[in-house]
């Protein structure tokens, strides 16, 4: 900035002072000395603030623009006429009176650094001015509403390689498609498919400092929208606790409240599917934290039914459930930017179905566990269907990440009590684990205010172009590779839901922090399942492609 400038006044004029003297001025080289170092002293603090991006207020001059400083060259001149004047060399009275004369129109070195001074101060005020006026600009936007709109799209391609045994019966159940009345049609093997599985936008924002809101609806059906996360929130509240009353996930399970945008595999595994369908639910929700964001705690009252594609519930049957999660992160390596952490976390929910329910009120029993083949296939293969009798269950769950560097291994156990009235009491099982290593180095980063896994930063984002020296330049993004294994019991007594088993190898290729194309490869086995047209178990293998990108 300017300090070069005053260290090369410092070198062309402090000689010559010395030599004419500083009783020629009105204040003594020490004086003069001290005020170039306030000076100096001004400089370097405003170079250290010159990070934060200023232009020009009213203060017309740019900030990277030069100080008005007087030549130099000027006191050059000045110095060599006072040494001449010393040594006599001067040819004549005239001579010796015209450079007097210039002398006089000469400024002193205590007005030109007195003009520095000024300068200085000049700027300095202007840089007031435009701080001043970024704070009441940030004040200002705190006085209204925020608006932000993001979305995601995840287009899929299902590819139902082989299977075996009941899984046609499985897949399609009802003869032909309630159209041609075509009775071949029954038990026929998953058609392969190409589908939208989110195209989702999503818009939230801020209601000035102690209010946020969230709306989030999903087109991948285009003839019926689902409504997804519909909220509002209040922040800020004493003990670090945030509240939020709507549509949201309830607390039970780490998968399900991952977002899909982060998860390592194309669907959910099996247990967390089934023991939290769809996870969304409305209600009421309580979230806090310890200072330090090493413990928090979520809990809360929601609906049973799924108000997805309606968005309402009419009734006065009220099937609701009590959810809690407490989780941990214990260890947390903060000097390396969390490439390290270990996660725990127990989670439990009481529901109250009405097992009696025969839907003639417009509602159905919600005492009911199934799920997909960790595919996105039309019917869920595992379900035990609305349970008669069902007046109670309880789960609860545990979950565990461990993570060091590119590599996670992760899993969760749940546990599932059905009281019923009228029949036998049921338990239901399952759980899962992976493990995931990222090939080229980077990790699964962790959101310890949530418990949940956060977004993957390549080192290198992919690309392609072409150089200047007609050869081409690549990037090759992040590459990871993770196997699943997944388990799943809900036959039990009377209930035959089925037991499942599945394996899954997976590749994610991230071209970006906001785009990646994904590779699943799934085997299956199920069995024990209620017999569909005789079936009761049957195999599959599947495999499944994801282009997903997020905005």
């Amino acid at each position: 900035m300017q300090k070069p400038i005053l260290l090369l006044c410092v070198l062309f004029v402090l000689s010559p002072l010395r030599e004419t003297g500083a009783a020629d001025n009105d204040v003594t080289f020490e004086e003069l000395l001290s005020r170039l170092q306030q000076t100096e002293e001004r400089v370097r603090e405003l170079e250290q603030q010159a990070g934060t991006p200023f232009r020009q207020s009213s203060h017309t001059r740019l900030f990277d623009e030069p100080l008005p400083i007087p030549p130099v060259s000027d006191y050059m001149a000045n110095a060599t006429v006072a040494s001449r004047k010393a040594a006599g060399t001067f040819a004549s009275d005239d001579s010796e009176d015209a450079s007097s004369e210039d002398e006089e129109k000469q400024p002193t070195f205590e007005e030109r650094l007195k003009k520095l001074e000024e300068g200085w101060k000049e700027l300095d005020e202007a840089w007031t001015e435009f701080d001043e006026a970024e704070e009441k600009k940030k004040a200002d936007a705190k006085k209204k509403p925020t608006f932000k709109i993001n979305g995601r799209i995840h287009a899929d391609f299902w590819d139902f390689l082989n299977d075996d045994g009941g899984v046609g019966f499985f897949e399609n159940p009802i003869a032909g498609d309630g159209a041609d009345g075509n009775a071949a049609n029954d038990g026929s093997d998953p058609e392969d498919r190409f589908r939208f599985r989110r195209i989702r936008l999503e818009m939230k924002g801020d209601i000035l400092e102690s209010m946020y809101w969230r709306t989030q609806v999903d087109f991948n059906n285009p003839q019926t929208a689902e409504m997804k996360d519909v909220y509002i929130g209040f922040k800020n509240l004493p003990n670090n606790y945030r509240i939020q009353v709507g549509n949201q996930k309830r607390p039970l399970g780490l998968d399900p409240l991952n977002s899909s945008r982060y998860n390592v595999f194309l669907e959910r595994p099996f247990v967390t599917e089934a023991f939290n369908e769809d996870a969304r639910r409305p209600g009421i929700c309580f979230y806090s934290n310890t200072d330090d964001e090493s413990l928090i705690w979520q809990y809360g009252a929601f609906y049973l039914e799924n108000i997805t594609t309606d968005g309402r519930y009419l009734g006065d049957e009220r099937q609701m459930s009590v959810n809690f999660r407490v989780a941990g992160s214990p260890w947390y390596d903060e000097c390396s930017d969390g490439q390290g952490y270990f996660h725990w976390a127990v989670a439990g929910m009481v529901g109250h179905p009405d097992g009696t329910d025969n839907g003639t009120d417009g509602h159905r029993n919600e005492g009911r566990f199934r799920t997909r083949p960790e595919a996105r296939s039309t019917a869920r293969w595992l379900n035990t269907g609305r349970i008669a009798g069902a007046e109670w269950f309880e789960t609860i769950g545990l979950e565990s990440i461990f993570n060091v560097g590119p590599l996670q291994i992760a899993g969760e156990l749940m546990q599932n009590y059905m009281q019923r009235d009228g029949f036998a009491d049921t338990q239901f099982h399952g759980g899962y684990i992976y493990a995931n290593y990222m090939l080229t180095g980077e990790h699964i980063p962790y959101d310890r205010k949530s418990g949940t896994l956060g977004r993957l930063e390549p080192f290198e984002d992919f690309f392609l172009v072409d150089r200047c020296d007609r050869c081409t330049k690549r990037g090759w993004g992040a590459w990871g590779v993770a196997a699943r294994y997944s388990y799943l019991d809900i036959s039990d007594a009377d209930v035959l839901g089925g037991v499942g088993e599945s394996a899954t190898l997976a590749v994610n290729w991230h071209w970006t922090a906001y785009s990646k194309l994904q590779f699943n490869l799934i085997y299956g086995d199920i069995d024990d399942r209620d017999p569909i047209t005789g079936a009761t178990d049957g195999t599959y293998l599947i495999a499944g492609t994801r282009f997903a990108v997020e905005f």
